[in-house]
């Protein structure tokens, strides 16, 4: 088990501070009976990160890497993966105001500026009923330098091309914007039938990266090539085939983007 590290005595008690740890998500997920929502976990040395679908998460020194705790009604999990990125694209843009509104999301679960990969997110989780404890792993490239690591497509860094504030600003600021994000979840009004998802929906629309891009999604036995005509009300991405029916993916990997 990695040695958590206290730096100051003004370290917040939400903050989990690793020396080093092979992967923030499977420590949070080892510990989640002991971690309250909102409580994150954070290593400056993350040596066996892993992404979506079983890839390997590069995290060369400068790559912001954190997984935040949240806990959530089962029913509103739905699409999480891009509620979470706005919630990161909107903690990144309060922090560096130049970067209003140039943050887009990528389907499933990238963030993208100027068209190259900023970050990522992986959410795991362990469902009990009708509830879940739901662990948002991120990977944010703060101060990297991707120019040795070939298997990286298409990196950008926030230092090429703002000035980046220190990493506890980028924890606490992504932190409260995943908690603003579910805060409707804990209100007494808030039925169960209600989606987050949905009443996010125009925002997660207005971030789309892949809209009007003609994309290839390749699925477990089969690639499919169509362009990208949005975001649907599940947080699946919409594609109009060459015969023009729509249809609606759920799950898949983006493995090429054209236009």
């Amino acid at each position: 088990m990695s040695a958590i590290v206290h730096f100051s005595k003004n370290v917040p008690d939400w903050l989990h501070w690793l020396e080093s740890c092979p992967s923030t998500n499977r420590w949070a997920i080892e510990h989640l009976n002991q971690l309250e929502s909102g409580a994150v976990i954070f290593t400056q040395q993350q040596t066996h990160g892993r992404g979506q679908h079983g890839r390997i998460w590069y995290a060369p020194p400068g790559v912001l890497t954190l997984s935040v705790v949240l806990h959530i009604p089962t029913s509103q999990l739905s699409g999480f993966s891009l509620i979470a990125g706005l919630a990161v694209v909107n903690a990144v843009e309060e922090l560096i105001l130049d970067l209003d509104h140039q943050l887009r999301l990528k389907w499933t679960n990238d963030i993208w500026l100027n068209g190259q990969k900023l970050a990522g997110i992986l959410c795991e989780g362990v469902t009990q009923g009708d509830d879940t404890k739901l662990v948002v792993g991120i990977g944010l490239n703060r101060c990297a330098d991707f120019s040795e690591l070939k298997d990286v497509i298409n990196p950008i860094s926030l230092h090429e091309v703002a000035s980046v504030p220190d990493e506890f600003a980028f924890l606490d600021r992504i932190r409260h914007h995943l908690l603003k994000v579910i805060e409707p979840l804990q209100s007494l009004e808030y039925s169960q039938n209600q989606s987050l998802l949905l009443s996010l929906l125009s925002d997660l629309r207005d971030r789309d990266a892949l809209l009007g891009h003609i994309v290839t999604i390749e699925l477990h036995e089969e690639k499919v090539t169509g362009e990208a005509v949005g975001i649907d009300d599940r947080g699946g991405l919409l594609l109009r085939l060459p015969d023009q029916s729509i249809r609606a993916f759920t799950s898949g990997h983006v493995s090429k983007i054209e236009g």
